[in-house]
Order: C-alpha cells, then structure tokens, then sequence
C-alpha cells in the first residue's frame, strides 16, 4: 500500500464519520419523506424504467429509504434481487417478493440486516441484473462512490467486470451527499448515476 492510499484511506474514513453524523441527526418524518421522494425519482429513471431484473438492498438505520421502491419495482413486475451478507463479507442473493420475505438477520456484533429469507441464488446472481442499485455514503462529481468500507460492493462489482456484465449502477443517497470529491483509490470505479431526493444526476 502506497502513502497516498493510505491518505486516501483516512480521508475517506473522515469523510464517513461526518456523513454517518448528519444521516443520524435526521428525524424518523425526514426519512420517511426522502424514502417516499427517493422512489418517485427513480421511478422516473429509463434505466428503471425498462429493467426487467434489478439488483437492490433493504435500507437499514438512517440510510435513504428503500422499501417504497422496491415495492413499486415489484409492482411492475420487476424480478428484484436482495443481498444476504456472506461471513467472508461477500454477498449472496435472494428474490423481494414483499415485506413479508425478509427476515432480521443479526451478523456477529455488527449489524443487523434485513435480507431475503427464501432461496439462495448464489454470489453470481447479481450478474443477472439490468441496474444494480447501490448503497453509499457520498459520491462526486465524477461518480466516484463512497462506501461504508465493508468492501462487500467493491467484491460484486469486480464479479461484473469478471462475468462482462454492463449493468447501470446507480447510487441512492441524500441531497447533500452529492460532494466535490470523493478520494478514490485505482479498484474503484464510478457509478452511472445517483439519485437523490430532489433529482437523478448521471456521469460520464
């Protein structure tokens, strides 16, 4: 590891802490109404619009909420795709068919997640996906994202570039999680677009 990825490491770790602290000043009506204006974005969104399979996740604390879209993707008749986390923090898949085909499962002393309770596909069932929507923390004007540092993303996109999917990768996060720069380091790569609350902004 170079000095500078280090650098970049600790600038991301700053810049984690200071997200992580405004999503936790935000009130249970604040969420509720991003999550309810997040799915009406990204409704509109072609990429959305026209995908048959979607790879998602279950938004779980103060992230931007997610459960409003997946409902309406799967009201459209769109085949969604729910991560399960591996031990080895790799992520499995499983299909949304409702709220009621998930289950509360706790990892370690970590977290506790929402995942789909049914069927296992398998770590390559992501490779499926026509959009695979992503968590994050940040992301900038290049689209470059900002994870939490699990690395579990940073595993299902080198899998893409393995198999040669092209799905759109699109970030979910607040307004004002759209920042000037986001430090990266040579594995990450930049997302298609991001939508937030008030809007879609594409990349490159």
């Amino acid at each position: 590891m170079k000095h500078n990825d280090r650098a970049d490491e600790s600038d991301k770790r700053v810049l984690r802490r200071q997200i992580l602290q405004v999503r936790q000043g935000l009130t249970a009506a604040d969420m509720r109404e991003s999550a309810t204006a997040l799915a009406r974005q990204a409704r509109a969104l072609p990429e959305l619009q026209q995908a048959r399979t979607v790879a998602a996740y279950v938004s779980v604390g103060s992230e931007p909420g997610t459960l409003a879209l997946l409902d309406t993707l799967r009201a459209r008749g769109v085949r969604v795709l729910l991560p399960a986390l591996l031990p080895d923090n790799d992520l499995d898949w499983g299909v949304y068919t409702g709220e009621g085909s998930l289950a509360r499962v706790r990892h370690g002393g970590r977290m506790t997640l929402s995942e789909p309770a049914g069927e296992r596909l398998g770590p390559d069932a992501v490779t499926e996906a026509d959009v695979v929507l992503l968590p994050g923390l940040a992301v900038d004007a290049r689209g470059m994202r900002l994870g939490r540092g699990g690395g579990s993303y940073d595993r299902v996109l080198a899998r893409l570039d393995r198999a040669g999917a092209r799905p759109a990768l699109v970030v979910l996060l607040y307004d004002s999680e759209v920042v000037a720069d986001v430090p990266a380091e040579p594995h990450d790569r930049p997302v298609h677009a991001v939508v937030t609350p008030s809007g879609v902004r594409r990349f490159g």
